[in-house]
């Protein structure tokens, strides 16, 4: 209280905060000259500005006539810059030094605290400043007069020397061809001193004029330094509490935390990883990793992190190969990027590091070459896939980096279920893509597919205990079967069923197997996969469902493929067996870990699912040289849907069940013959949507064209 007394309040001044010029006000720091002299008597031949880089070169004049100024000086210089003769691109055009340049340099790169003020009629109106210069002289014209001494030099040596040499010798040169840029190379360069030096000197200047303190157009601007309405309207803006005022005047440690050496962006430490979610730990840990077993990548994430929540966020960002978990391709390759070596965008990139990915499903080696002659790309980007997943072995080839990792297959069956389901997605989409043929697929799984070693004779014998008890249950089953078949009904007229070959000896060979779901769609890829499932798991094995028949549409799993195979042809009214199977698997891939599906579904309980849903066999005549496969050939079509155009899709099928592809104008004739009225445009055009496709003039069942 007796300090504040001593001390009393004079005055108070309302502060306003002016924004007209915020964002354009510049203080410009000039060097020091007596107190007499201004620089705004100093005439301003010329001004530039670079906006980017916030750097400004003044022109100014020198008074020549001053008693302080050497002229015989002022001469030499002059001299040195533009020589004996005076052009227009000389420096000095008076043959003297008749003024000076002044290039700026921010004092700061955080002007957020300051401003500048204008006091008037009892108010202080603050403007903040968007930079500060200091403007120091320029000796740029020193170069210049030595780069012209140095021309002066070599023309005198280069005459001198032609007079003594009768002829040029003949000198041998050598090309060389710079390698492409590597992206670590490529970033180097950005970041160098050269490069942004470059980069400054080719901003264009933006040439200004200078307006003196006493102009009129001076004066008008600096109208904009008071807030406007300061009279009438509270600058709400500076009504602040002490403590908030305080804090704006000293804001915590935000400065410090700037000055700190920033790591490198893709440098991120453990600590920094774990304030992240946990998928975004995941992912990043995977990105720079690459390939990781799921038990190292546990341990990484700390032991309070579930395993469960970790396994179902490590499915989003990887593939599991050989047990272990290897980064998905378009992690690494994002949508809008290219390749650094030869520019081949991402989709490409992916397309054949999941080639790469899948060759190491089927064995632990794999050939640079192979892979380079199936997926066309040149020889540094197959040779980045490979490092990302293998090492090189002399005379061998490249092996996965990692182990077999058969804990981890043990523990986790579901997972590897879906993995599984994933590839052969996967595996069917590189077979079209890449027009691979039996003959460049394994015949038969590769030995690698689960740990080297010798089998003991205990493991002999209770594998054969293993095999004869399914087989047991599959007669027991086919048994069951075949009575269920007795039992049934007649087939009613007027449905076609596609007979298929039965071998004679089918009716007294009761161990045979039904045939199991090959996923893939030209049958040309072997099922098995060397990501850990094991061969009795594959799908469509009846012998493992352990579940009844078909026929029998009580069972959970029945009721199930009922449900898919409806709601898949509500939705594609026409689906060959090969579309078909690739739904069945992406659905199987988005059910979560354990569902009744993942049992195991044959290729013949599919096939009868589908007709007792309500669809027919369309036996489309495919010619005989086509290319489909015998599962493609297999097409399938919802008989009645319950809608208006019901009779309008069966004449169409109809159509096509003698035709591999028609015409538009005899669907339309057939049509208006069968259904006994003229159709509409829009009718005619939502049928052939709903079932067909057209492709050169032609139109084709959906899934029976072939390009």
């Amino acid at each position: 209280m007796a300090n504040e007394e001593d001390d009393p309040v004079i005055q108070e001044i309302d502060v306003y905060l002016a924004k007209s010029l915020a964002e354009k006000l510049y203080l410009f720091q000039y060097p020091v000259r007596p107190a007499s002299m201004t620089y705004d008597d100093i005439p301003h031949l010329s001004a530039k500005i670079k906006p980017k880089q916030q750097k400004v070169e003044l022109e100014m004049a020198i008074d020549t006539l001053n008693p302080n100024y050497c002229r015989s000086k002022g001469e030499q210089i002059a001299l040195n810059v533009d020589g004996a003769c005076a052009d227009e691109t000389s420096t000095y055009s008076s043959k003297l030094m008749d003024k000076q340049t002044f290039c700026s340099s921010q004092t700061t790169s955080n002007t957020s605290r300051y401003a500048a003020a204008l006091y008037r009629q009892g108010e202080l109106h603050l403007t903040p400043l968007h930079g500060i210069l200091q403007l120091r002289p320029s000796f740029s014209y020193l170069d210049k007069a030595d780069a012209k001494h140095r021309e002066r030099e070599a023309a005198n040596e280069a005459g001198d020397s032609s007079q003594d040499e009768a002829e040029d010798d003949v000198k041998q040169i050598t090309v060389r061809f710079s390698r492409p840029e590597s992206e670590q190379a490529r970033q180097r360069r950005v970041q160098s001193y050269e490069f942004l030096q470059k980069k400054h000197a080719e901003e264009a200047w933006v040439h200004l004029h200078y307006y003196g303190l006493k102009d009129s157009r001076s004066e008008h601007e600096r109208q904009y330094l008071l807030c406007p309405g300061s009279s009438g309207v509270e600058n709400t803006e500076l009504v602040k509490s002490p403590s908030e005022y305080l804090l704006m005047l000293m804001p915590p440690s935000q400065e410090e935390e700037k000055d700190k050496p920033v790591a490198p962006s893709n440098v991120l430490s453990m600590a920094q990883l774990r304030t992240l979610p946990l998928a975004d730990q995941i992912k990043i840990l995977m990105k720079n990793v690459k390939v990781m077993p799921f038990a190292n990548l546990m341990s990484l994430l700390g032991p309070s992190i579930d395993s469960v929540a970790v396994l179902r966020g490590i499915q989003k960002v990887a593939m599991l190969v050989q047990g272990n978990w290897v980064v998905k391709s378009d992690i690494l390759y994002p949508k809008d990027s290219s390749s650094p070596h030869s520019g081949v965008p991402a989709e490409v990139l992916c397309r054949g590091r999941d080639f790469v990915m899948w060759k190491f499903t089927q064995s632990r080696w794999v050939v640079r070459k192979e892979v380079a002659t199936v997926t066309k790309l040149c020889a540094e980007d197959v040779k980045d896939f490979l490092e990302h997943m293998a090492v090189v072995r002399i005379n061998k080839g490249w092996e996965f980096i990692l182990p077999y990792d058969g804990e981890f297959i043990k523990k986790h069956p579901d997972v590897v279920q879906r993995q599984h389901m994933l590839w052969t997605g996967i595996q069917a989409k590189l077979e079209k893509v890449y027009n691979l043929v039996k003959e460049t697929m394994p015949k038969k799984p590769d030995a690698q597919s689960g740990p080297a070693g010798l089998v003991s004779g205990d493991q002999r014998i209770q594998v054969a205990k293993t095999k004869a008890q399914q087989n047991h249950v599959l007669l027991e089953r086919e048994l069951q079967r075949r009575k269920e078949q007795l039992r049934a009904p007649a087939v009613p007229p007027g449905v076609r069923i596609k007979e298929e070959p039965v071998s004679e000896e089918g009716e007294d060979n009761d161990d045979e197997e039904e045939e199991p779901m090959d996923t893939s769609p030209s049958g040309g890829l072997h099922s098995r996969l060397a990501n850990g499932l094991p061969p009795g798991r594959a799908v469509g094995t009846d012998s493992f469902n352990g579940h009844p028949p078909p026929g029998c549409a009580s069972t959970p799993v029945a009721r199930e493929l009922r449900a898919f195979v409806e709601a898949t042809f509500q939705r594609q009214f026409v689906l060959t067996l090969s579309e078909l199977k690739r739904l069945f698997n992406l659905h199987l891939a988005s059910l979560p870990p354990g569902h009744t599906l993942f049992s195991g579904i044959s290729d013949r309980m599919l096939q009868d699912t589908v007709l007792a849903a309500g669809c027919k066999q369309i036996l489309v005549p495919f010619p005989p040289q086509t290319a489909a496969s015998p599962d493609e050939q297999k097409v399938f079509a919802l008989w009645e849907s319950g809608d208006m155009s019901d009779q309008h899709r069966q004449v169409l099928l109809e159509i096509f069940s003698k035709n591999y592809r028609v015409r538009r104008n005899m669907i339309q004739s057939r049509l208006t013959q069968e259904c006994g009225e003229d159709l509409s445009k829009q009718e005619v055009d939502k049928v052939l949507k709903d079932c067909c496709v057209s492709y050169g003039g032609m139109w084709y069942l959906k899934g029976t064209v072939q390009s």
